[in-house]
């Protein structure tokens, strides 16, 4: 019996119980019910609601603990990186292949999972309208990364076009305001031009103060940085996250598709270029009730964006230190290797990623930021010049033992170092060994490498045979090609026949 029809049914009941017999018995002799079902209606004018009994799942059953255990991790995890149904659909197609279960069933299944966790929460947003080249929204975000085998919490800058939908990511290890400002002209790039607004949180990069109203004390660089692109910029009231929504919701969409599960990459760089390929991807979505996909309205919004400038903002901080005794220089809290005379100075570029030192007009050493503290940063090519005289101090030096942390000193070179060393004696082979490196400076470590292993390889333990290789393609030599002399070939000349010379060797009598 449905609803309605039990509804009338109570009505009647209730009725006759008032109006008619009069009695429980009475009303369920003449309605022809049992007696419980009178009793059910004389104490509420509504039915209860029946139970609906558990239904045996036998396709969703067998993948059940698998969603209850990726639901149960994100309660460990930050809620923007969390898993959606639909992302948990795609991970049952690729790690349960055999598991054939519709999206419709698990999002029903992962909707009640995370009611009962608590890991729903629902807002209502009011729909805004923006137009092609006016606003963007820029925030930073923290996701986790492996890096090298190692999990790191980085920092993740986000640009967003409120009108066409496209969207600029890219990791820091920290958020400093070199970052800040760099990630700024690389999104710009991407973009192929400048929105004419761009909506922040109070970040501390670019103000200083929060006065009354919208009002805001900003950061003297800051203020250069947006007077040469030209653009405008508002800062949204503290603690309210809504007004720059639009990058709030890209943030969380690029974490489900791109973040989820944690991305593994070699460095920094490689990281950058899949969120870079992952951006690009979403090119090919298509927002809401939007006309056309992502890609397409940003081509359409680039004619709308204030220009390129001509040059980028300076980002760079100068520093010129000395060099110690140890080869090094202090640059913030840190020390980092560079191949010039103790007691010099140099000069020092600090960039978001790089450290940058020039001496005498030229770019000596190039290292990677290090945001540690009182860390040593060294680089065994600065010292080549150095072991050459003291080829001794190889062995146990401390940039060897950071290039084979690093994986820039395969096994191949130590059993190449052995065996120069037995056949040479420890100093004169550690000194091939060292010309060797130099070699590869020069030529490039891969070739050395290639080369290397060549020659072990042919069982040769021999360092010209390793100069060889490494520059046997150097000395190869393109054939002429044969041109067509023309009119010249009537004055060819046939070449002479030596074979009566082979005879007088002989003692034959020529005839």
């Amino acid at each position: 019996m449905d609803w309605r029809a039990k509804v009338e049914l109570f009505e009647e009941i209730r009725r006759e119980y008032e109006f008619g017999a009069g009695t429980i018995k009475g009303v369920a002799r003449k309605l022809g019910i049992h007696r419980r079902l009178v009793r059910e209606a004389i104490a509420s004018a509504l039915p209860a609601r029946r139970k609906r009994p558990s239904r045996e799942r036998p396709i969703l059953g067998p993948v059940t603990a698998f969603v209850d255990a990726i639901l149960e991790g994100d309660l460990k995890v930050h809620r923007k990186q969390r898993h959606t149904a639909h992302r948990i659909y795609v991970r049952i197609g690729k790690e349960l292949p055999g598991r054939q279960v519709s999206e419709s069933t698990v999002r029903r299944y992962v909707q009640g999972k995370k009611e009962a966790l608590g890991l729903l929460a629902r807002e209502t947003f009011v729909p805004q309208s923006y137009v092609f080249g006016k606003e963007g929204q820029v925030d930073w975000y923290e996701a986790l990364a492996d890096l090298g085998g190692e999990q790191q919490t980085l920092q993740v800058f986000c640009m967003r076009s409120m009108a066409s939908g496209g969207a600029f990511h890219r990791a820091y290890i920290r958020s400093t305001q070199q970052a800040f400002l760099e990630a700024h002209e690389l999104a710009f790039a991407y973009f192929g031009g400048v929105f004419r607004l761009l909506r922040y949180d109070n970040l501390p990069l670019a103000v200083k103060k929060i006065l009354r109203g919208r009002a805001r004390e900003e950061t003297a660089r800051f203020i250069a940085f947006r007077s040469h692109w030209n653009y405008g910029a508002e800062f949204c009231t503290p603690d309210e996250g809504h007004e720059k929504g639009g990058v709030e919701g890209e943030q969380g969409y690029f974490r489900r598709n791109h973040w989820v599960p944690i991305p593994k990459a070699k460095d920094l760089e490689e990281l950058n270029a899949q969120l870079a390929a992952g951006c690009r991807e979403d090119e090919d979505r298509k927002i809401g009730e939007r006309p056309e996909r992502v890609g397409a309205m940003m081509r359409i919004e680039q004619d709308h964006l204030l220009p390129l400038a001509d040059e980028g903002f300076d980002l760079s901080e100068v520093c010129f230190p000395t060099v110690d005794g140890k080869g090094r220089v202090a640059v913030r809290t840190n020390r980092y290797s560079v191949p010039v005379r103790a007691g010099r100075k140099v000069h020092v570029v600090v960039l978001p990623s790089w450290i940058e030192a020039w001496h005498e007009g030229k770019c000596v050493a190039r290292h990677e930021r290090c945001y540690g503290h009182q860390q040593v940063i060294l680089n065994l090519e600065h010292y080549l010049d150095v072991l050459e005289r003291k080829p001794g101090a190889l062995a146990g030096s401390t940039p060897l033992q950071q290039w084979r942390q690093q994986g820039r000193w395969p096994d191949s070179y130590d059993r190449l170092w052995q065996g120069l060393m037995k056949r040479h004696g420890k100093q004169a082979g550690t000194r091939e060994m060292i010309e060797l490196l130099m070699a590869g400076r020069r030529c490039g470590y891969d070739r050395l490498q290639r080369a290397i292993e060549s020659a072990l390889e042919m069982g040769s333990n021999d360092a010209g045979a390793v100069l060889y290789l490494l520059t046997a393609q150097d000395l190869e030599r393109v054939p002429p090609e044969i041109l067509d002399v023309g009119l010249l070939s009537r004055y060819e000349q046939p070449l002479p026949v030596l074979f009566n010379y082979d005879q007088l060797l002989s003692g034959e009598v020529i005839q």
